[in-house]
């Protein structure tokens, strides 16, 4: 059957064009120009962070948060085996292993009980993952760190909008990543930023993101030329994906409440499954602010997982299942380890099922797709 209900649709605002021709006839489209700096300080404004850099993804902004720590060969960074590869791409390609734990079944965030216990005289970091937006026990895991001495990466690769007892995720540890992937819920196509809290790490962060150059003290006009400091990579993204973002930081509050909307009606309208116990919805901690990135339900199994999945396709919806865990892929047997017991990891990722859900998907199709859910269970009963 024709989808009629995509998984995803990119958010788009409607002045995305105009920003990002306004960028070509500032004729500064290579990285960090007017749309990028505007960019930068909003998030630092939204965040209250140090330093705001943008990258060119995500993964990128791990990798340099990676960089700046000098993760190397036999360092190990504890991290949920429920997550993108990226994070632990980071540290991998410095040579560092993965050290795997398990998750908590309500948030799918790291179980940070479990976290202590992983810790080894190689242990380098900690990089908690805040699941759907929802924040990590921060608190209990910066207690950790900070008895242990080891640097905090956080992945908020889908946090942006949304905080930890009235906190930004990301701002927590010495470094926060952020997302804008097109299936984020603000979006340069491919992008991302990498948030700083350690003023201390600022200069370096422009040197190693700058091709190991202070071409941005150059810029800045605080050296006459400039000289190649240190190592580096290219981690900029193009002046016109900062004008394309920009377009969204501006309505970043309305994006959010017409996702929140949405949230709030699958679960108004799925709750009465979840008291009849045939599904789990998403839990929100009370001192979690949320910022919708996802809506999930939760079956009883793969094989319930797979039926839904598949009855929801021939009614022209696409969902989506999510991770499959780091510690059972090749790479992962390869370049991490499981510590302690898998006992919700692999079961929990094999029950959920992710709905539909972004800017623009209506509330007429909100309710198609619970309805459709519903309609699945009442033929199961």
């Amino acid at each position: 059957m024709e989808i009629k209900i995509n998984f995803n649709v990119p958010p788009y605002t409607g002045k995305e064009m105009e920003y990002m021709k306004e960028a070509v006839r500032n004729q500064k489209i290579c990285g960090d120009g007017p749309f990028t700096r505007k960019c930068s300080q909003w998030i630092e404004a939204q965040t209250k962070t140090a330093r705001c850099l943008l990258t060119p993804s995500c993964t990128q902004a791990t990798e340099l948060a990676a960089l700046l720590l000098d993760i190397k060969e036999g360092d190990e960074v504890i991290l949920p085996s429920y997550t993108f590869v990226s994070t632990a791409d980071a540290f991998v390609l410095r040579g560092a292993k993965a050290v795997f734990v398990d998750i908590r079944p309500d948030t799918m965030n790291i179980d940070e009980t479990l976290i202590e216990d992983a810790i080894t005289d190689k242990t380098r970091a900690i990089a908690p993952v805040h699941y759907a937006g929802v924040g990590c026990e921060m608190d209990a895991i910066m207690e950790i760190a900070g008895k242990h001495h080891l640097a905090v990466v956080e992945d908020a690769a889908q946090g942006i909008m949304a905080s930890y007892k009235g906190k930004a995720l990301g701002t927590f540890g010495e470094f926060g990543c952020f997302s804008f992937h097109e299936t984020k819920n603000l979006s340069m196509g491919e992008g991302g930023a990498l948030l700083i809290r350690d003023e201390n790490y600022i200069e370096d962060a422009e040197i190693i993101r700058e091709k190991g150059t202070d071409r941005s003290k150059y810029h800045r006009g605080q050296v006459d030329k400039y000289r190649w400091q240190n190592y580096g990579s290219s981690y900029l993204p193009s002046d016109m994906n900062a004008a394309y973002l920009y377009a969204q930081l501006e309505l970043a509050e309305e994006i959010t409440k017409a996702r929140m909307d949405r949230w709030n009606q699958y679960r108004e309208m799925l709750l009465p499954l979840a008291e009849e116990g045939r599904i789990e919805l998403p839990y929100i901690p009370s001192y979690c602010s949320h910022n919708a990135h996802m809506f999930y339900i939760k079956t009883k199994d793969l094989e319930e997982r797979s039926a839904l999945d598949a009855f929801l396709k021939g009614k022209g919806i696409l969902p989506a299942s999510h991770y499959v865990p780091l510690h059972s892929a090749p790479a992962g047997l390869k370049f991490g380890r499981f510590h302690g017991e898998d006992k919700y990891t692999t079961k929990e990722s094999e029950r959920l099922l992710r709905l539909p859900l972004y800017y623009e998907l209506t509330a007429d199709e909100t309710e198609y797709v619970a309805e459709q859910v519903k309609t699945f269970y009442r033929q199961e009963t």
